[in-house]
This record gives structure tokens, C-alpha cells and sequence, in this order.
């Protein structure tokens, strides 16, 4: 809904929280329900409750319980690990393209969990996780170093420092799988991206390293959305921006970090969400950060349990599934940015 401003511009009416918040949190629920209850195995409704509230020991239960349940928390973890995280990389570097998997971030998490599993020797979830923090957390600073922060920075140069970071993290891991076939097969799934395959006990650890992650996100989320309104605005209002930035970096390799042990390096998520959300609220860094926390699961969720029915009784992996979704949507966004530029008058 559009209106007249004073000055005769248009001026875009954003929806209230009172409308959608309500409407964001019952499709959360529904896919985190759907999550739950959909699989290979048909279940009824009363093995399902029986299994969530009074567990005995059943087939259901072990379903339910050691499957799906770990299954849907690693979704909702990784979809708002990977969301916010979006939003703060799009933030920080000024570039409307910019995510977690394009910018390398996902495929150093992935490099250094495979340093770890095949040349380490490491496979219990707890130590990979923090290879993981490493790996995104170096991809991240060479990705800012060469392609430029702030008041040097330029989107093409970001975009292409963070392919290329990519494609060589991408290549290094792929020869590393090939050095042990065993590793190889326990790693090709998980390189796809995939919420299956982790315990309860793992599931529940990646959730809570994601809460650490995102109360880091609460704590700059002020100067996240100074730093939005430009750099020097941001000064001039009191803004830190240098706090603001480590403090962002340390929230994006926390985050994807622990979404890339769990679930392996999934990409798009960080691109699809921030821009929906930012059609409808504009661009309120606030409003994007809490929606990111709640539409990212749903959009994984909704994603794995359509790749589990899409050719059943297999299933596409999530990570195929986003990407599947997520690349007409960044042609699109440089078609669009580019008619744009070509449109802008000299």
C-alpha cells in the first residue's frame, strides 16, 4: 500500500508486526509440526504425541526421537543461523548479494571440518563444530581483506574475491574426501547439505551454540542498524563502527560455524530470506533481524521435508533443494541490478 508524502514522493505503507508476526509464527509452527510428522514411515497422530510426551521404547518412538526430532531442531537452528547471519554480511559489506555461501564463509566451515575428519582423524560432533568456527571464521577475514570492508568496499569485488575464496575452499575439500574413501562416504551427504544424521544430544548442542550466536547478534544489533544508514552517519550518531564489525564477524562464523558441522555447507538461505523480508519491511535492520530468526527455519524446514517428498522413498538433499530455489532468485537479483544501473540517467 502506497501513499502521497508531503513532498510528493511515494511513500510505501509497511505492514504492522501485530499482522504479521502472528501469521510468521503459526507457519513455524506448522512447519516445525510438518517437520515432525512427515517421513518414510507413516505414523498416526497418538504414536506421535505418545512419542514427543510418553516415550516406551517403540518403533515410533526411536522415529520420532532419534530422526525426526534432531532432524527438525538442526533445521531450525541452521535456517536462523544462516538468515541473521545473511542479514549482518549484507550489512557490514554493503552489498545487497552478499551470503554466507557466496562469500566463502560456509565453504571454509567446510574445509576445516574435513581437515578435522580426514586428516585429523576427529569425528565426534563437538570438536568438529569448533574446526568449523575456525574455517568460517579465516574464510570470512580473507574474504574482507581482499575484497575490501566498508569505505572501500565494491559489491563486484566482494562477490568475485568471495566466489573465487569459494571455489578454491571448494576444491581442497573435495580432494580431501577423495584421500579416504570411508570419510569420503560418511562426508558425501553431509557435503550436500543435510539435516539428517545427528543425535539428539547434537542436535540440542547446535541449537545452543546458535542462541550464543544470535544473543552476539542482539548485543550489536544497535549498531547493525547505524551501521546500515552508511559509515559515517554511523559515527556522527555515535556509532562504533569497529566494534560493531569484529563483533558482527564473530556472530557470522558462530553461526555459520555451527549451521556447517551440523547440517553441512548450505547456500541461499542467507540471500532468500533477507531479501523477502526486506520487500515487505523495507529497510529496517531491526524488523530483519528478528523475521530472519523465525522465516529461515521455516524455509528450511519446508525445504527438506519437500526434498523428502519430491521422489520418495528418496530424498533430495536441503542443500540441493535451497540452491534449487535460491539461484534463479540471485539471477534475478543482478538482472535486476543491472537494468538498473543501465536505466540510471548520466
Amino acid at each position: 500500500m502506497t501513499g502521497i508524502a508531503t513532498d510528493g514522493r511515494r511513500r510505501t505503507r509497511r505492514p504492522s508486526d501485530a499482522i504479521v508476526l502472528p501469521i510468521v509464527l503459526l507457519l513455524l509452527v506448522a512447519a516445525v509440526g510438518i517437520s515432525i510428522a512427515v517421513g518414510p514411515h507413516t505414523l498416526s497422530f497418538d504414536e506421535l504425541v505418545a512419542a514427543l510426551t510418553a516415550p516406551t521404547g517403540t518403533e515410533a518412538d526411536l522415529i520420532v526421537r532419534d530422526v525426526r526430532l534432531p532432524r527438525t531442531f538442526i533445521g531450525i537452528a541452521a535456517g536462523s543461523a544462516l538468515a541473521v547471519a545473511g542479514v549482518i554480511m549484507q550489512t557490514l559489506t554493503r552489498n545487497p548479494l552478499a551470503e554466507p555461501g557466496l562469500l566463502g564463509v560456509n565453504a571454509g566451515a567446510s574445509l576445516a571440518v574435513a581437515i578435522a575428519i580426514v586428516v585429523l582423524g576427529v569425528g565426534d560432533f563437538g570438536s568438529t563444530m569448533w574446526f568449523a568456527f575456525a574455517g568460517a571464521a579465516l574464510a570470512s577475514a580473507v574474504v574482507a581483506l581482499i575484497g575490501g570492508v566498508g569505505r572501500g568496499a565494491s559489491i563486484g569485488r566482494l562477490a568475485l574475491t568471495g566466489v573465487a575464496v569459494a571455489a578454491v575452499l571448494s576444491a581442497a575439500t573435495s580432494a580431501l574426501s577423495l584421500i579416504d574413501p570411508a570419510s569420503y562416504q560418511a562426508m558425501r551427504l553431509w557435503g550436500a547439505g543435510a539435516l539428517g544424521g545427528r543425535s539428539l544430544e547434537a542436535a540440542t548442542l547446535t541449537l545452543a551454540v546458535v542462541a550464543f550466536g544470535l544473543l552476539v547478534v542482539v548485543v550489536i544489533a544497535p549498531g547493525i542498524g547505524l551501521l546500515a544508514l552508511g559509515e559515517d552517519t554511523a559515527r556522527a550518531l555515535g556509532g562504533r563502527v569497529g566494534a560493531v564489525r569484529l563483533g558482527g564477524f564473530i556472530a557470522i562464523a558462530v553461526l555459520c560455524g555451527a549451521a556447517t558441522a551440523a547440517a553441512g555447507p548450505i547456500a541461499f538461505v542467507g540471500l532468500l530470506v533477507p531479501h523477502a523480508l526486506r520487500a515487505i519491511f523495507g529497510p529496517d535492520t531491526r524488523r530483519l533481524l528478528i523475521y530472519s530468526t523465525l522465516v529461515g527455519p521455516i524455509l528450511l524446514l519446508a525445504a527438506d521435508v519437500l526434498g523428502g517428498l519430491l521422489i520418495a522413498p528418496r530424498s533430495i538433499p536441503v542443500g540441493v533443494m535451497t540452491a534449487f530455489l535460491g539461484a534463479p532468485v540471485l539471477v534475478a537479483l543482478v538482472l535486476s541490478r543491472r537494468v538498473q544501473a543501465d536505466g540510471a540517467p548520466s
